[in-house]
């Protein structure tokens, strides 16, 4: 569910947008933090980027496997694994 701020913004000629100190402090953002950005039927949606296991979304323990972040738990279970980054 989407609920409105009453806050707008305009773009800048490069694209960009501002978010209100507000909303960075409600979501603990702060500066160089990564924002995901997708697109959730016709709304653009921001997000606070945490990563994820992309098997079962842990974000605990995480190691890279093929440019990919997987849980210690579920690398375990890969065979061949060799390519985890401990």
């Amino acid at each position: 569910m989407i609920k409105s701020t009453g806050i707008v913004r305009k773009v800048d000629e490069l694209g960009r947008i501002v978010i209100p100190i507000e909303l960075r402090e409600k979501f603990d953002i702060a500066e160089r933090d990564p924002i995901e950005i997708f697109v959730e039927g016709s709304s653009i949606v921001l997000r606070k980027f945490n990563p994820n296991c992309i098997f079962c979304g842990s974000s605990k323990d995480l190691v890279e496997y093929k440019s990919r972040l997987v849980c210690k738990k579920c690398a375990s279970s890969i065979p061949n694994a060799k390519e985890v980054d401990k």
